[in-house]
């Protein structure tokens, strides 16, 4: 039985979920798959799982490297899930290419599977805590992140990034 929170943050609600096993959600109000992975006989509720992805939160929001993982299952592909391991070795405060994570998951040069992992960073279900907003185009592009590019520079400014160094979208305002 997946249980849900809901918790309010500076860049907006989200919402939270976990069932036996580890946190299986954490979406912003904004994503464009929001709750995309919540079963339908979900109820709000508490468990150790999202009591420790509050507390992540609730440091990460005071602008603090929260230095623990709260225990998540990864609900998706094999290749999803590599991609989204690959996600959380990005250390607080820095940023990655897709191109540097597509190295990483296909362990080969000849073919990489950049558009595929761009793929799989977009339907990452636990937003924050597995770092999306950490991936940046190879050209330094501020890219790809379906909170919101303005909910992506939020994150990263409140990690220390300077955003100045990067390109915003031509449709940015």
């Amino acid at each position: 039985m997946q249980k849900i929170a809901y918790y309010n943050s500076p860049v907006g609600q989200i919402l939270l979920a976990s069932d036996e096993q580890g946190l299986t959600g954490l979406w912003l109000r904004s994503d464009r798959f929001y709750a995309d992975n919540l079963a339908k006989d979900h109820q709000l509720g508490k468990n150790k799982y999202l009591d420790d992805a509050i507390r992540w939160l609730d440091l990460y929001f005071e602008g603090k490297n929260p230095k623990f993982l709260p225990k998540l299952h990864l609900i998706g592909t094999d290749f999803q899930n590599q991609v989204w391991l690959a996600l959380l070795e990005i250390p607080y405060g820095e940023v990655t290419t897709y191109k540097k994570i597509a190295e990483k998951v296909a362990g080969r040069a000849d073919h990489l599977p950049i558009r595929a992992v761009g793929s799989a960073v977009g339907r990452n279900h636990i937003a924050l805590i597995v770092p999306c907003h950490r991936v940046i185009g190879s050209n330094g592009n501020l890219t790809g992140y379906s909170g919101g590019i303005d909910k992506k520079i939020q994150l990263l400014q409140l990690e220390g990034i300077d955003i100045s160094k990067f390109s915003l979208p031509a449709n940015y305002k």
